[in-house]
């Protein structure tokens, strides 16, 4: 009874201290007010194809819809075109299924005699042209030649050479096309469990140059179906996506952004130094393709596009799942002087040049990796891995197959994922992640990756178990900006990175910046922050020493034997100069392991005899900019 008493006293006296004292000045003592930065990471897919591709189902995808992609995605297994049961180890958290605006649907129809179809004056001509259907005989079976009367090259030719009459089908027809892609959407979409977004591609290959964008659209199917996605048989020039996109977001009151893929098959295109039209780069212009596309898809099935070894000469990693000898028609042979507008790495240093002229920096993006699978299944897996189209999934591909007639199969790579760190997982919250770029690219493992810039972290803060929280409130996440420092001196990153538990070990991490010195020349430079096993940098070369590997090729198998299962390193730039503009990434590297192509070795007893024989996966963080 006593200390009751004692404690009733003391509550009456707090209480009359809080009647008579302000609170403003109080420290807060709950820990979890003021954090509600995003503290999960969300991998999936935001570029695939379905069978209503023309694409796609044109070369062997007739049976698997977007509501299969989705099923799949979300973990469950489906029947793929080979016949062979698939299922991924591991459920993805979201996906756009992104199926070609051209000719949308359309080839499906025509395949199933659609009468919708059949009564225009398109379906009547194809019928004449191709029958009652497009068979085996009628699939593209070569390279892609102007004039081939196959229905891969008239989808070809209708992207390559825009005009409104080739996609002259009904309005309403299209509608109902696209108004059946949301609702699926909607159908899958289950906020905080599993994401799917409306979403498509502009197929766009001015004079077969890859400009491809993925539209991602934020809103339900109600807001979606309000509009038709804008196509490339309409233009190939990315300035009219964009007001197609402003007029969607202002008609419908929705949100759209635009994602580019495989500038590594654009010859240069991708990121001029020049507008689509060949003039110059403007204020205008930089912050409109900033307001569009804010991040770009670097790595997938198509080749990596993060850098080039002639671009990056002392890059040991630099030539990865390399695709650089023509555009993606395999009609003009890629020269090195296209190299700078078709990789990330340059494109940022690039900016960074047109930023000075144009007063913005139309290349300040973010980085993803995607599928491009036009299978309906988002495979990345090196052990699980169904390729590109139907005639390239395990058990039908063969040792000297080619993808769409044009690179061999066994060029593929198992790549990649997006990564995004949100709140939750919903479209809301993923796509606003994607507006500020706090995203990052996988090759294909779910490598998590964290990497923050500030110009006050305490010593050794990337060790504390409040690492992020003091990472958000001390500085910005990937995707970030940072201005000078009021009290100078030089900006500090903290990285961490955990290994995919499915995958291989960590190798180690890098930052790697680039930086406008005062005469407008750019330079990049490779910081090794954080090396496995004790390793050392070799006085010699600059490079770490290397971290082995344990490959066993004849079983095709691997052991986590050597490398790490989480780096951390804080880093403080010994070079900076406050007077030039630079960014800084992370790079995350695994050991080494058997590539998809050794696994259909020993499984199908295929030999592709020029593939590589073992692959370090790695991910790839959104840069932090530095703004003098």
């Amino acid at each position: 009874m006593h200390r009751l008493k004692v404690l009733t006293a003391a509550l009456a006296a707090s209480a009359l201290v809080t009647q008579t004292n302000s609170h403003a000045n109080t420290e807060t003592y709950s820990t979890g007010v003021g954090t509600d930065y995003p503290k999960q990471v969300f991998f999936g897919d935001l570029h695939l194809h379905s069978n209503i591709s023309a694409d796609a189902q044109s070369m062997g995808n007739l049976l698997l819809t977007s509501a299969d992609a989705y099923r799949f995605a979300r973990g469950e297994q489906v029947m793929a075109s080979n016949g062979l049961p698939a299922r991924l180890k591991r459920p993805l958290d979201f996906l756009a299924v992104t199926d070609h605006a051209e000719f949308m649907g359309i080839y499906r129809m025509f395949n199933l005699q659609d009468p919708r179809l059949m009564t225009t004056s398109l379906g009547r001509a194809w019928r004449e042209k191709y029958g009652e259907g497009i068979t085996q005989e009628t699939m593209e079976q070569g390279p892609i030649e102007e004039g081939n009367a196959n229905p891969i090259a008239e989808f070809v030719t209708s992207i390559d050479y825009p005009d409104p009459q080739r996609d002259a089908y009904p309005t309403a027809l299209k509608s109902a096309i696209w108004s059946d892609v949301a609702r699926t959407a909607d159908e899958f979409n289950n906020p905080g469990i599993f994401t799917a977004f409306s979403a498509y591609e502009w197929t766009a290959m001015y004079a077969g140059n890859n400009l491809h964008r993925c539209v991602i659209l934020k809103d339900d199917a109600d807001t979606v179906s309000q509009w038709i996605p804008y196509s490339a048989q309409s233009s190939s020039n990315p300035e009219d996506l964009w007001a197609a996109l402003l007029e969607y977001e202002e008609t419908t009151g929705g949100e759209a952004l635009s994602i580019p893929h495989n500038g590594n098959l654009s010859n240069g295109l991708m990121w001029d130094d020049v507008t689509y039209d060949g003039d110059a780069i403007n204020n205008d212009y930089a912050e409109r393709r900033m307001r569009w596309e804010p991040i770009a898809e670097v790595t997938q099935i198509k080749g990596d596009s993060e850098t080039h070894p002639t671009l990056s000469p002392d890059d040991p990693f630099a030539d990865f799942e390399r695709w650089d000898e023509f555009n993606i028609s395999n009609r003009t042979r890629t020269t090195p002087d296209m190299y700078p507008g078709s990789y990330a790495r340059s494109a940022l240093k690039r900016g960074l040049s047109l930023e000075k002229i144009a007063g913005a920096n139309p290349y300040a993006f973010g980085m993803i990796g995607s599928t491009d699978d036009h299978t309906s299944l988002a495979t990345a897996e090196e052990d699980n891995f169904f390729g590109k189209f139907a005639n390239s999934e395990p058990g039908v591909r063969t040792g000297d197959s080619r993808m769409a007639g044009l690179n061999a199969d066994w060029e593929l790579g198992a790549s990649g994922l997006a990564a995004v760190w949100a709140p939750q997982n919903t479209r809301e919250d993923l796509f606003a992640s994607m507006k500020r770029r706090e995203v990052y690219a996988t090759t294909g493992s779910r490598i998590v990756l964290r990497f923050f810039g500030g110009w006050d972290y305490a010593p050794n803060s990337v060790y504390s178990p409040y690492f992020e929280t003091m990472g958000y409130r001390d500085g910005v996440p990937m995707g970030g900006e940072l201005t000078p420092a009021e009290s100078g001196g030089a900006p500090t990153f903290m990285v961490q990175a955990m290994k995919d538990p499915d995958a291989a070990n960590l190798d180690q991490i890098q930052i790697i910046k680039g930086w406008i010195d005062e005469h407008g020349e750019t330079h990049e430079q490779i910081y090794y922050v954080a090396l496995s096993d004790y390793r050392d940098i070799d006085p010699q070369t600059g490079l770490p020493e290397p971290v082995g590997s344990t490959v066993d090729l004849e079983n095709v198998s691997f052991t986590n034997t050597i490398g790490a299962v989480q780096l951390s390193a804080q880093w403080t730039d010994p070079n900076f100069d406050a007077a030039q503009a630079a960014f800084y990434y992370a790079r995350a590297i695994e050991i080494p392991r058997p590539r998809w192509s050794e696994h259909d070795r020993k499984a199908f007893g295929l030999d592709f005899k020029n593939a590589p024989r073992t692959v370090q996966d790695r991910a790839y963080s959104s840069p932090i900019w530095y703004r003098p």
